[in-house]
């Protein structure tokens, strides 16, 4: 049987004290809410209600047993209630999984932008160098660029693109002399951002590749922001995402390596991901909608802008 049915025509039996009118208030027949509450006596094996032919009456356990259904429906009645509110309307916090490199440059502006048409909405920020796993982490979005895709089960939506260059201070060349091809790297101190798995260096001039694989190097960090701070201290060579640095190289503060000899398949591309395109709250499907508008406005093929 199904009891939340059976304790809310209980209920209604009750209050109308009728089963002719609970029927027909409940758009059932008379017999359906004799069988209902029948059934309903029968699964607690007590009897809930007295009846003669001219009045309804509760007994003791009945009595007890209205009371406990009020609390149980009414609850029920609230949950449900919320959840309609949170699929319609926008509100609560949106738990969001980003990139670094994207945590630093696009992101702070699109929260502001959809903030202000969402003012309901609050955000809970985790950045990532590595992969993350979106399911396990109990996301409802995240930022992603090409190399740190999730898994097929996730929706992707690209959104904007960025170039990743070989960066060094000025300092550092002139300490060790600026490399003329991408051979003399392996004698360089180099700072590799890894996940874990080894990942050469791959530079081409427009016809050759040129593949530098990272064996020896003077830092190895899963963090971006780690490298970054590692070269602008003068101690070697990183691959970095121009958003990251893209103020550092207006002011000198760094310089670009080899850039007659750019990184092979040097642009990423940044996409929203999410689980599903179903059953998806307000918050989230705004959201989602929102962050697709915003790039798409600014042109999605600008690269990105660092955040000062």
């Amino acid at each position: 049987m199904n009891q939340i049915q059976g304790m809310r025509v209980f209920m209604r039996v009750v209050d109308l004290n009728s089963f002719a009118l609970a029927a027909r208030q409940l758009g059932m027949s008379p017999a359906a809410v004799t069988r209902s509450i029948n059934m309903l006596e029968a699964h607690l094996n007590v009897r809930l209600i007295n009846r003669s032919t001219r009045c309804l009456s509760l007994t003791e356990a009945g009595t007890e047993y209205l009371e406990g259904c009020r609390s149980i429906i009414n609850t029920l009645d609230e949950i449900e209630s919320s959840l309609i509110k949170t699929t319609r309307s926008p509100h609560g916090t949106l738990r969001i999984a980003t990139s670094a490199a994207f945590a630093v440059t696009e992101l702070c502006e699109l929260l502001t932008a959809y903030h202000q048409t969402q003012p309901l909405v609050d955000f809970d920020i985790t950045s990532f160098d590595s992969q993350i796993d979106m399911i396990e982490g109990s996301f409802d979005v995240g930022f992603v660029d090409t190399r740190r895709q999730s898994g097929s089960s996730m929706v992707s939506r690209e959104l904007v693109n960025f170039d990743e260059v070989l960066a060094a201070s000025p300092a550092y060349l002139a300490r060790r002399g600026a490399p003329a091809m991408p051979t003399a790297l392996g004698s360089h101190s180099l700072l590799i951002v890894s996940d874990g798995s080894p990942r050469a260096w791959e530079l081409t001039d427009g016809t050759e590749i040129y593949r530098v694989q990272a064996l020896r190097n003077a830092l190895r960090t899963p963090s971006h922001a780690v490298a970054h701070a590692a070269a602008v201290s003068h101690l070697g060579i990183a691959l970095l995402p121009t958003p990251l640095i893209r103020h550092d190289l207006e002011r000198g503060v760094l310089v670009r390596v080899l850039e007659s000899y750019p990184l092979k398949d040097a642009s990423r591309t940044v996409s929203i991901v999410y689980a599903g395109r179903t059953q998806l709250t307000a918050k989230v499907r705004t959201f989602i909608d929102f962050s697709v508008g915003f790039f798409r406005a600014k042109g999605r093929s600008v690269p990105l802008r660092a955040v000062a």
